[in-house]
């Protein structure tokens, strides 16, 4: 697997620092990554899908008297999704390093990655941060619907297995960067 390429996949809460994390792993890597990120794939649904339940609906529901926006997804956006993991395999089978930005829901979507990636040196990286502090960040951003997090929170790592664990909290981007890199030896 030596020649293989990387695929490195970052899962965790929307608002973590994935994005910022990928990006920073870009400029610091040996290799040159490329940025494969799930909000990608998820802007090619067509606007009407947006509330629709063959496509996506954010439902904001209070959860101890707080906003919490829950997603329901239906089979447009699941087609969607499996075949953003398939074009992840696609890119990797013509040798390139990818860094994965992905808000894994449940656990079959890292399976169906490991089954998809045999031929790459594939590694699954989560990122952390206290629930608190993510919704600081959400509510910085202003481009986030306000509680989305806060579902997110408790259902993001179930029943996931991770090469690496960052706390995003206690780092930079560009130090999540290098723990990736020290990690992998990229």
């Amino acid at each position: 697997m030596q020649g293989s390429p990387h695929v490195i996949i970052l899962n965790g809460v929307g608002s973590v620092g994935k994005t910022s994390t990928a990006r920073a792993l870009q400029t610091i890597a040996a290799k040159p990554f490329l940025h494969v990120s799930m909000d990608a794939f998820a802007e090619m649904l067509p606007e009407r899908m947006l509330g629709h339940p063959d496509g996506m609906i954010f439902e904001t529901v209070q959860e101890q008297g707080l906003p919490s926006v829950v997603i329901r997804t239906g089979p447009v956006m699941a087609r969607a999704m499996r075949g953003m993991r398939h074009a992840i395999a696609a890119m990797a089978a013509q040798q390139n390093d990818l860094v994965v930005d992905d808000v894994m829901l449940d656990a079959a979507d890292a399976e169906e990655y490991r089954a998809l990636l045999t031929h790459t040196q594939l590694r699954f990286v989560g990122l952390f941060a206290p629930l608190d502090v993510i919704e600081a960040r959400e509510r910085a951003r202003g481009d986030r619907r306000l509680g989305l997090a806060r579902w997110q929170f408790e259902r993001v790592h179930q029943g996931q297995r991770y090469d690496l664990e960052i706390e995003t909290s206690a780092s930079t981007p560009s130090g999540n960067a290098q723990q990736i890199c020290a990690a992998f030896d990229l």
